[in-house]
């Protein structure tokens, strides 16, 4: 695997409270969208935030971790769901992200309920962004064969 390098860029008018950020992304992959201070603490109202991004980097991260570890243990999977929520709560006064919870349903053939789960359990521990969290962030999981 090469390095790689991935670039998304925010400009923010305004304060805090009434401002609002627009974000990009250099791939071009997603339009620019917005980003806002109610959007993080209240509602999204069309607007997204930081720990919705990071609930997406770490379901879109875990699932290819997941359906890796799958594949090499000679059972690809047929589909996975998996769900992300990311938790932005007050911490000693401070805002913080305190969890995330993956929710993994998996279409896999060949495998047992113990199997799939210990293979979800590797994928929540090595994916990329587990492991930038880890250590910061609690990170749990709920994994089910339908």
């Amino acid at each position: 695997m090469s390095r790689a390098e991935r670039t998304a860029t925010v400009t923010w008018t305004g304060d805090l409270a009434r401002g609002m950020g627009r974000v990009s992304v250099r791939s071009g992959a997603l339009p620019a969208f917005q980003v806002t201070w109610a959007s993080r603490s209240e509602r999204s109202d069309g607007k997204t935030s930081p720990e919705e991004l990071v609930a997406a980097a770490h379901a879109s991260c875990f699932s290819m971790a997941l359906s890796h570890g799958l594949a090499e243990a000679g059972n690809p999977p047929q589909q996975l769901v998996v769900s992300a929520t990311c938790v932005f709560d007050m911490v000693d006064g401070a805002p913080t992200i305190t969890s995330v919870t993956l929710d993994v349903e998996g279409r896999v053939a060949g495998i047992d309920e113990e199997a799939f789960l210990a293979a979800a359990e590797g994928a929540k521990e090595g994916c990329p962004v587990s492991r930038a969290l880890k250590g910061n962030v609690d990170i749990s999981m709920e994994a089910r064969l339908v």
